[in-house]
């Protein structure tokens, strides 16, 4: 398949400062690709180069393998959904509106905008006839987030951008925005880049995991093999606080919450843990497998697991 973002051998300096450094990477069509590092590691300076925000130094940016530079960046910005940490509705304009924004710039008719809204709110369990003439101020920060990811998804764009879109919100909002964007993830099929500092939310939401420090890409790989096969100390230490959750934990936790499928053995190639395996075995397996079974002490097949039911449950 061919990657609908690429970077090649993209360089940026600042003032004579150098905030990314030979960096080469694909993004691939419909996946949640996230670049996860530490304050400085050049993550929001990467996404910004995706919508033409900033420029590269040296290298090129590629999106649906035609340069950056090389498109009209109005046009390219409306197949691009961007949400920031500071969600920034338009103040004097309802939730509609907000809503409506690109979808009328792109000369969408009245009643296709109204079912579009319509629609994207009740995605999200908020009453369209509630919702809809409200205006941002009458929103709680929570109900802000969710209609600027909705904002973003309107026009049905390519590809979402989503910039720290949930760090300044309470644990709680936070882990149920993070469910939100897997839920329209999988509904919708949308390509996503999603940048955090935050390792637990990068383990949640990533198909894939790009490691960023000092300017540099340091590891990319899907979240268990970062787990089980860091490439460095550095990826090794950052995701410490993440590991420590599921060292000592067995595949009987993840039972007791209910993140398996009841299935019966039918695939005799799918690997066999015991519950009492620890998470790290089972990452280990879900590294080179897309799932395993699970017996219990009689050796009889319990269930199903597979990786989205490990980080959903580690999250």
């Amino acid at each position: 398949m061919e990657p609908i973002i690429e970077f090649k051998n993209v360089a940026k300096e600042f003032e004579g400062q150098v905030v990314l450094k030979d960096l080469n990477l694909e993004v691939k069509k419909g996946e949640i690709f996230v670049l996860v590092g530490p304050s400085g590691s050049g993550k929001t300076t990467s996404l910004k180069m995706i919508n033409g925000l900033v420029e590269p130094s040296e290298g090129d940016v590629f999106f649906k393998q035609k340069r950056i530079k090389d498109y009209e960046l109005q046009k390219l910005r409306w197949k691009i959904g961007y949400v920031l940490q500071q969600i920034a509705l338009f103040p004097t304009m309802t939730v509609k509106e907000n809503i409506d924004v690109i979808p009328e710039m792109l000369g969408w008719d009245k009643k296709r905008r109204n079912q579009r809204a319509d629609e994207l709110l009740k995605e999200v369990d908020l009453d369209p006839k509630t919702f809809l003439q409200r205006m941002p101020g009458e929103l709680s920060g929570g109900q802000s987030q969710r209609i600027g990811i909705l904002r973003a998804l309107a026009a049905e764009p390519d590809i979402i951008l989503m910039d720290e879109p949930f760090s300044a919100l309470d644990p709680i909002s936070r882990s149920s925005l993070q469910d939100l964007v897997l839920e329209l993830h999988d509904k919708l099929g949308n390509t996503i880049v999603f940048v955090t500092h935050n390792m637990k939310e990068a383990l949640k939401l990533g198909d894939r995991i790009a490691v960023m420090n000092e300017g540099k890409l340091i590891q990319c790989d899907t979240p268990e093999k970062i787990q089980s096969q860091p490439k460095s100390d550095f990826v090794r230490d950052f995701f410490d606080e993440a590991n420590d959750e599921f060292h000592e934990q067995t595949l009987q936790n993840v039972f007791n919450t209910d993140y398996y499928q009841s299935v019966k053995m039918s695939d005799p190639t799918v690997p066999i843990l015991p519950l009492s395996a620890t998470l790290t075995r089972a990452f280990e397996i879900l590294a080179d497998h897309e799932k395993f079974y699970v017996e219990d002490q009689e050796r009889k097949i319990v269930g199903e697991i597979t990786r989205a039911n490990i980080f959903r449950f580690l999250s």
